[in-house]
Formats: C-alpha cells, sequence, structure tokens
C-alpha cells in the first residue's frame, strides 16, 4: 500500500534544526514510510504517536491515519520519549 507523507510543522523544524548531512539522510529514509512503511518501524506501546522509525541516533515519530503517514517529530533519540 502506498501512503501519503504529511510532515507537521514541528517536523519540518526538527528537520530544519539538523546538519545538512543529517537532514538529507532522515529526509531520504522518511519517504521510504511511503511504501508499506518500510525501514527500521517499530509500533510504540504507551506513548502517542503510535510508530516510530529509527534512522541512525534519530528517531522519526508518526502515525497512520487512514492512508496519510502523519510525521509528527524528528528528535535525537536521548529526547525522543521524554
Amino acid at each position: 500500500m502506498t501512503y501519503s507523507l504529511v510532515l507537521k510543522p514541528r517536523a519540518e523544524k526538527d528537520l530544519r534544526g539538523l546538519p545538512p548531512a543529517v537532514q538529507q539522510r532522515l529526509a531520504e529514509r522518511v519517504r521510504f514510510l511511503r511504501e508499506d512503511l518500510q525501514g527500521d518501524v517499530k509500533r510504540l506501546t504507551h506513548f502517542t504517536p503510535s510508530y516510530r522509525l529509527r534512522v541512525g541516533d534519530y528517531r522519526v515519530l508518526f502515525d497512520v491515519e487512514g492512508e496519510a503517514v502523519v510525521v509528527y517529530r524528528i528528535l535525537h533519540r536521548r529526547e525522543a520519549y521524554r
């Protein structure tokens, strides 16, 4: 299944605050979420948003809403689950 990709304003701001090499790597991996949630995706328990994508030391926190993947935050792993 192919999903549409929606980045919330906070996720865009998180992405812009990172070094260019990390931005490129994260953007590339987030695009793969459109195709059947590929990558190191894990469903989180007792946490909102419901899913995370691991990209090195960074975590992409997102939910699947119908036919859309909504990315809420992109954070370093030490800050992602607080």
